[in-house]
């Protein structure tokens, strides 16, 4: 029977409950209901009161493939509103196989105390001392916590940036291959985390897989799954192969590329940093092409990228990182944003929101645009905690022009906006501005039919039919969130008249209870409700549902500009 695990981080006592309420939901089905139900909307998000959720899918830890994704929760500190960050690595699948839904951190220790590691085991947890591991990096905390406790541990954990309760702090979750360099990146998870005095959490038994109620509707439908996406040219040719990076030369041509702090939306230089060139030097350094994050997935869209001398230097190298370091600040070298993307996992900070922040710093001069060493040596400052460079870097791209009087800002609720320019990527921009989220094109992904024609087209460039996309992926988007699934499984599914059914029918076959195609997309509704209640609230209201003012500018090639008002966008919400 699936469990809550709550765990006081004031005094180190825990309770594995059972799930009440909460019966039947995972990962942000989960995430959002407890925080809206426990979390007080107006709560400073790094006091007692905020709780941090981590929640494995409903179907993770069964054999389906690419489920194995984890949910983080909680109120943002960079936002202010409710917030789920996604994340691939070890340690859902573990969870599930321990019969826990979530882990609950709650509560907030003293100031001076000292920083833990929070050990899970099947029936039991211990709080070990940590202060040996306090701002030291993800992959030396990885490291010795694996060494201490077996390869096969597996470990969520926060850098120096998480330490010191940094807006932009991410949560480090380790790959198969014990790099912690999956991110629950966006929204500050990791000060959350840290504000708990938690370095590290530890899952050291393997458990066994959950109880599936109808086993051999499960393997028929597990089948009919992997079918699904290995048929789809997106999920068996193009994302493996070239990993999420095959989009830079897509954007580009397609007019969409942020360049130069949004300012252009082509960089001449694009074929420097593309998944073509990532693919060519990683075969030529001894890297790997294509890896799983998590076991069992059937995408294999992570990579392994080495430097100049055929050494490990980073993986999961995404598209939305070299963007961010790439023409968002007209870095061309590979290798530099393959090092501030290093920089970033062994920090623990969102790289999409550290690369505006690293433009915010080039506006006001403190870089100079496309100077990727001066970046590097201007990110390495995070590492210390009395830096006060540092800290301004670690607290995201406003914060940063707050400091500096930079007026420039591509933000939405104070989230830094990803790598498509929502003047050529229109669908984009409705999610960016609606969704619960903040500037998050995971929440509501129109790039498939604006620019990909996957599940349709739909013009990027016009204003027909965005208000409806991005309402529709907002809701498919979030009830994929909460079954644990992998968010690409998506291209196939949307191309494929069974693959919302065959999800469906996992979900059914694995609980034994009904469970159709319209509780599937009403699951998502269900979400986006407690989520939009929560910013409600929190104080949000229509007026922030808005990009920032520079979009009314002309963006070339296309020369389009944002034209949406924010009342025209408000139908998303009606659910």
């Amino acid at each position: 029977m699936s469990r809550l695990l709550r765990i006081d981080t004031s005094k180190q006592t825990y309770s594995f409950d059972s799930m009440g309420d909460y019966e039947g939901l995972g990962g942000r089905a989960l995430s959002s209901r407890l925080v809206s139900r426990e979390v007080p909307p107006t709560c400073h998000p790094l006091g007692a009161k905020n709780k941090l959720v981590l929640a494995t899918g409903m179907v993770s830890g069964r054999p389906a493939g690419s489920s194995g994704r984890l949910s983080v929760g909680a109120k943002s500190p960079l936002t202010g509103g409710i917030k789920e960050s996604n994340v691939g690595g070890t340690f859902a699948q573990r969870l599930a196989r321990l019969d826990l839904m979530g882990v609950v951190l709650e509560g907030k220790p003293a100031a001076d105390s000292a920083p833990v590691t929070i050990i899970i085991g099947k029936n039991d947890v211990t709080f070990e001392d940590a202060s040996d591991l306090r701002y030291l990096g993800t992959y030396e905390t990885v490291k010795r916590l694996m060494a201490k406790h077996g390869e096969k541990a597996s470990v969520l954990c926060v850098g120096p940036a998480g330490d010191t309760c940094r807006q932009n702090a991410s949560i480090q979750v380790a790959d198969p291959n014990g790099r912690p360099a999956r991110a629950a990146g966006r929204g500050g998870m990791g000060a959350v985390m840290g504000s708990k005095g938690v370095k590290a959490v530890v899952i050291v038994e393997s458990g066994t897989s959950p109880n599936i109620a109808d086993k051999e509707a499960f393997k028929a439908a597990a089948k009919r799954w992997v079918e699904i996406i290995k048929g789809h040219p997106v999920t068996a040719e193009a994302l493996p192969n070239l990993g999420t990076a095959v989009l830079v030369n897509i954007l580009n041509e397609a007019g969409g590329l942020p360049t130069k702090n949004f300012r252009s939306g082509r960089f001449d230089n694009a074929g420097e940093i593309s998944g073509e060139k990532i693919a060519e030097l990683i075969k030529a350094r001894g890297g790997e092409v294509k890896e799983g994050c998590h076991a069992g997935c059937i995408i294999q869209c992570s990579q392994a990228f080495h430097d100049k001398q055929g050494k490990y230097l980073t993986s999961g190298f995404e598209y939305e990182t070299v963007w961010a370091f790439g023409s968002n600040i007209l870095v061309k070298d590979i290798d530099d944003i393959a090092m501030l993307d290093h920089l970033c996992d062994d920090l623990g900070l969102d790289t999409i929101e550290t690369g505006n922040a690293m433009a915010m710093a080039m506006e006001a001069g403190l870089v100079a645009w496309g100077d990727g060493k001066g970046a590097i040596e201007l990110l390495k400052s995070v590492y210390d905690p009395k830096n006060a460079m540092g800290r301004i870097m670690g607290g995201g791209a406003n914060y940063v022009a707050q400091a500096y009087g930079i007026d420039r800002v591509p933000v939405v609720k104070n989230q830094a906006m990803p790598a498509y320019d929502p003047r050529a990527v229109k669908g984009v921009g409705i999610t960016y501005a609606t969704t619960p989220m903040g500037a998050d094109h995971t929440a509501g992904y129109s790039v498939a039919q604006n620019i990909l024609g996957v599940g349709g087209s739909v013009n990027p460039l016009t204003k027909d039919g965005q208000v409806e996309l991005s309402k529709a992926l907002q809701i498919a988007t979030a009830a994929i969130d909460a079954s644990g699934f992998c968010l690409f499984v998506a291209f196939p599914v949307l191309d494929t008249p069974d693959g919302v059914e065959c999800m469906a029918n996992m979900i059914q076959a694995a609980y034994g209870k009904p469970f159709t195609v319209d509780d599937f997309l009403n699951l998502g509704k269900t979400i986006l409700k407690d989520e939009f209640a929560f910013n409600a609230a929190a104080g949000f209201t229509a007026a922030h549902d808005q990009l920032p003012e520079f979009m009314a500018e002309s963006l070339p090639p296309h020369n389009v500009n944002w034209d949406f008002t924010t009342e025209e966008m408000q139908s998303v919400k009606d659910l």
